[in-house]
């Protein structure tokens, strides 16, 4: 009887070790599946991140800033001899450098 007992053991445990392979490979396929869809939604945050980017600065040119100003401000680029030009003073050396 004891060989027989010994043979059922051995029999429990690798069905037991071979329930576990298959339960953690079950796990990893599913871990696998969850993290290549994560990927493609991360490839496609960064796809609209980079449409909106483009957006940003096509909106922020200077020709479409300079349309938008003129249609709804009612602003316009003035003409050369409405331009005043100032110059800067000189700026004052400090009190330490004059000592």
């Amino acid at each position: 009887m004891r060989g027989r007992s010994v043979v059922a053991l051995v029999l429990v445990g690798f069905v037991l070790v071979a329930t576990g392979v298959i339960w953690r490979r079950s796990f990893g396929n599913a871990r696998a599946r969850e993290q290549q869809r994560f990927e493609q939604q991360r490839g496609a945050l960064e796809a609209e991140r980079a449409k909106i980017e483009g957006d940003i600065r096509d909106a922020s040119s200077r020709a479409t800033l300079a349309k938008v100003a003129e249609e709804r401000l009612n602003m316009h680029i003035p003409s050369d001899s409405l331009v005043i030009y100032l110059q800067r003073p000189a700026k004052k050396k400090a009190a330490r450098d004059s000592r």
